[in-house]
């Protein structure tokens, strides 16, 4: 006989009691992989939505529809302003003739750097409600002269981080379709009729 153990008042053999303490830990183990997995199921991350490397995107609440080039190798987003000033930590300008042309006149939430041809220069970053696909989201976009530029908005992965996927052999998978909200009056919309601008 091999060697023994006395455990309450019971003698008995160590491997009896190394069975038993193996046998409570795979209990164990498959009920806590089975709650694990249970608690998992109603947590469920949303569904990602798939994107091509061109989409339309209308600037909200203005319903102004531009294209964006989608790319996850750009770290921030930026917008194609024109006509850009500051004063008074608020940016005026306006978008594209092509686009509308609409004079826009925002906060800058803070300034960034970006590298360009003639090397780094420091633009103002708005806050700026986009409608990507479904998706009515807010995102961080410096003001940019992007006239050399195919696209006006470039959507870079601040904005795509954790909600879009990229497919990058496709383009306009995902036309914006977002609810609309109530329309309101917003001051960030300048008189373009002021001054004899049309």
């Amino acid at each position: 006989m091999g060697v023994e153990m006395k455990r309450s008042g019971i003698v008995f053999p160590i491997s009896s009691w190394i069975e038993e303490k193996r046998f409570r830990w795979m209990v164990s183990s498959v009920m806590s992989l089975t709650l694990l997995l249970l608690a998992g199921t109603g947590s469920a991350a949303p569904k990602k939505i798939t994107l091509g490397t061109v989409e339309d995107v209308i600037l909200l609440p203005w319903g102004v529809k531009l294209p964006a080039r989608i790319d996850t190798g750009a770290a921030k987003s930026s917008l194609y302003a024109q006509e850009l000033r500051v004063q008074d930590n608020m940016a005026e300008f306006r978008l594209p003739v092509k686009y509308g042309g609409l004079r826009l006149r925002l906060p800058i939430v803070e300034w960034r750097h970006l590298r360009t041809r003639e090397g780094l220069r420091r633009r103002p970053v708005v806050d700026l409600e986009l409608c990507i696909g479904p998706k009515r989201l807010r995102t961080r976009v410096a003001l940019d002269d992007r006239a050399a530029l195919k696209y006006p908005l470039l959507v870079g992965r601040n904005t795509l981080s954790g909600t879009f996927i990229v497919n990058t052999k496709k383009r306009r998978v995902a036309p914006p379709h977002c609810e609309p909200e109530q329309t309101h009056e917003d001051e960030s919309v300048l008189n373009s009729q002021e001054g004899g601008e049309g």
